[in-house]
């Protein structure tokens, strides 16, 4: 065998080795879905057997044929859409004034040692203190209206892309700055085309951390003060004893949450590959 041929064959057998991991975690990760299936199905028999067999009233906690059922109905009725747009709207406008306040002060703080040790303490209290306990004065404040909503969304969702912003921007590679600085680059240069581009793994795990968070608190703000939106149609039904509608709209909670931080999660594989990070 000639050296040529040897050397196509050990390319080809370095191929085959290095394409083993990527199957391997492609076959993890269905191994995983295929897993989580079974628990959730193992999960919804054991309930549907407990509400069938009288072990719990379906009148208080519904049942995953009822639930099924009524959202089915909800949809097929349009009863859902309205109260899903709301959510939906005010996730969204919470989300895009977080990411624009939250990615360049963000920068500006982790890039600043004075405004990092001015703001380092309030941004732990603000993200460790639950909102809740300030929705009296949040009411006093603002009302019960949107306006109010949009600010528990914001406040859910800012602080955690903030600290993931922050410790990004705090710990920038060395030799990026040193190559920055050789090149003469302005601090807003060095913001834009250093600072932003390597902190961009650490930005997407806070939105995806903060997606979540404004979901939560756009449901929060509906239960306690809302009259429109999902949290408030579960509220109506939960006290109306329509456990099966409340309980289909929480599946429709269950799935957009789903949806949104497994978007983000996609996103974040395809946007920073180059980053090593899983």
């Amino acid at each position: 065998m000639t050296t040529t041929q040897l050397s196509a064959s050990s390319v080809r057998a370095a191929g085959r080795a290095q394409g083993t991991p990527g199957r391997r975690s492609r076959l993890g990760r269905h191994a995983n879905l295929i897993l989580g299936a079974i628990g959730l199905a193992a999960v919804l028999g054991a309930w549907q057997i407990c509400a069938a067999t009288g072990i719990v009233d379906p009148g208080f906690s519904s049942s995953p044929s009822g639930a099924f059922s009524s959202l089915v109905q909800l949809f097929r009725t349009g009863q859902i859409w309205s109260p899903l747009g709301q959510t939906l709207s005010i996730v969204l406008w919470g989300m895009l004034i977080s990411i624009v306040a939250g990615i360049p002060f963000g920068l500006l703080i982790g890039r600043n040692k004075v405004l990092y040790g001015l703001t380092d303490p309030l941004i732990s209290i603000m993200y460790s203190v639950p909102y809740v306990v300030f929705l009296p004065m949040l009411i006093f404040w603002f009302g019960i209206g949107a306006n109010a909503r949009l600010v528990i969304v914001v406040w859910s969702a800012l602080f955690p892309l903030l600290i993931n912003v922050i410790a990004g921007a705090r710990n920038l590679d060395a030799n990026h700055l040193q190559v920055s600085r050789a090149f003469c680059a302005s601090r807003w240069m060095t913001l834009r085309s250093v600072a932003f581009p390597a902190t961009l793994p650490y930005i997407l795990a806070g939105i995806r951390q903060a997606v979540g968070r404004a979901l939560i608190g756009a449901i929060v703000a509906e239960l306690f003060m809302g009259s429109s939106g999902l949290g408030y149609f579960v509220q109506l039904k939960t006290s109306n004893f329509d456990m099966d509608d409340a309980m289909a709209a929480i599946v429709v909670i269950a799935a957009i949450a789903i949806v949104l931080t497994r978007g983000v999660a996609y996103l974040e594989r395809r946007l920073t590959f180059w980053s090593g990070s899983d």
